[in-house]
């Protein structure tokens, strides 16, 4: 039984950030990564002030929750009580960077709310445990604490669950 216990604390360690607790600030610098709109350093440290979706991405998996993000536009929540930012693990994809950055750049034209991101380094698998060559999504209240947190593909409960806890962060936080 103590086996057990000690294997159970090791994998939740290997998860690096958990609701409720705030993420370890990262920084990312060129080379290892930017905002790729200004190609600019990106730090997490200016991601409170408003609730934020933040979805770390390999970008194999960009379609895997369209439905989710679909949902999320269709809100219209309002600018100065919200904020999604997209960062791409660069790293994680057999894609051309030339090909990739074309493609965020109109990204970047086309949602002008969102910040995209580049990471070369797999910085936030390291840094925060997310799941490599998947996509993670993870809210954050307007202090900077994890609401909520998931790799993979969100089924129907697990959307209306991160919605609700959106909406909530919103108008309540």
């Amino acid at each position: 039984m103590k086996r057990v216990w000690i294997v159970l604390l090791c994998a939740l360690a290997l998860y690096g950030i958990e609701v409720g607790e705030r993420a370890a600030r990262v920084s990312l610098q060129p080379p290892q990564g930017y905002c790729v709109a200004s190609k600019k350093p990106f730090d997490t440290g200016s991601l409170t002030g408003r609730v934020t979706l933040f979805v770390y991405v390999d970008p194999d998996k960009r379609g895997e929750n369209e439905e989710f993000f679909a949902a999320i536009k269709r809100q219209h929540f309002p600018s100065e009580r919200f904020n999604s930012v997209v960062v791409v693990n660069m790293a994680a994809t057999w894609l051309p960077n030339f090909i990739l950055s074309s493609i965020l750049q109109k990204k970047q034209r086309d949602y002008p709310r969102t910040l995209y991101v580049k990471d070369f380094a797999k910085t936030f698998v390291k840094a925060w445990g997310l799941r490599d060559n998947a996509m993670n999504i993870v809210i954050f209240s307007r202090n900077g604490r994890v609401l909520f947190v998931h790799a993979g593909k969100l089924s129907p409960a697990q959307q209306r669950r991160a919605l609700a806890i959106l909406k909530e962060g919103i108008e309540h936080d």
